[in-house]
């Protein structure tokens, strides 16, 4: 059994408070990247065990979200073992939640292999016990997300007109590392309502808070995110914590002009 488990990006994200926990609160709207994404491969086995292809992962086999959403599953329902075959076509350590969406896929797959009848919001309880982000890919639908990030209302947001590229640079930036960074403060604008202005307007409007942090960090980040500007982006952005910079834009572009280790563009 076959799924594919696409990458999201942010628009805004807001950093608005820290648990007791040391956790952050955040407001953002995740939008799922359908085209971008990565497969995974499920068959029943004597042993269990993963095979990965595609862009290096430089994660323990063992740790792999992959893992630990069977798990999940396989304690609660004794389920048989299964051989993973994960093909990576999203970059580990960008904020583009590929890690995330591959756990949310195994969930999904393992639930018709096995015929378990898990509903979306009993696959979401589970999915939210791997990551913050694992949720949104369940229904894998534009959503509005606050708390730690686990918990989505929807919202009304199609892109599908525009072309979105997406550019990470030769470097991953942990989750951890870019929380460690940060200091929560007051949103100025409800997100909700942001993303319902014409996109014209979002440059002005809608921020990503890790970019004010991690810009100072990493200049190469927003050398990337001025580029996108420069070629006519509408709208450009750090996804997540980054590394990822993508662009939306109202045509095709040449992406011979960006010189980065990974850049993909999905075009209408």
């Amino acid at each position: 059994m076959v799924g594919f488990a696409n990458s999201k990006i942010n628009i805004g994200l807001q950093i608005v408070g820290r648990r007791s926990d040391g956790y952050h609160l955040i407001n953002t709207v995740m939008y799922p990247l359908k085209e971008l994404a990565d497969v995974v491969e499920i068959v029943p086995s004597n042993f269990t065990d993963i095979v990965m292809t595609g862009l290096e992962l430089d994660v323990d086999r063992k740790n792999n979200l992959v893992f630990k959403a069977y798990e999940l599953l396989a304690r609660d329902f004794g389920l048989q073992p299964l051989m993973f075959y994960l093909h990576k076509n999203i970059p580990h350590g960008a904020g583009l939640g590929g890690g995330s969406s591959d756990a949310a896929t195994v969930l999904k797959l393992v639930n018709n292999l096995f015929s378990l009848g898990l509903s979306d919001s009993q696959l979401e309880g589970y999915a939210r016990r791997l990551g913050a982000d694992c949720a949104f890919f369940i229904k894998n639908q534009s959503a509005y997300a606050t708390n730690i990030g686990e918990q989505l209302s929807e919202i009304s947001l199609d892109l599908s007109r525009y072309n979105i590229v997406v550019v990470k640079p030769n470097f991953e930036i942990s989750t951890k590392q870019a929380y460690s960074m940060v200091e929560p403060q007051k949103p100025q604008v409800d997100l909700r309502q942001a993303v319902s202005l014409p996109l014209e307007q979002w440059r002005d409007v809608i921020f990503n808070d890790f970019e004010k942090f991690l810009f100072k960090k990493y200049p190469q980040l927003q050398q990337v995110k001025r580029q996108l500007y420069a070629m006519g982006a509408v709208y450009a952005s750090l996804s997540g914590s980054g590394s990822a910079v993508y662009g939306i834009f109202e045509k095709k572009i040449d992406l011979t002009q960006l010189d980065y280790p990974f850049v993909w563009q999905k075009f209408k």
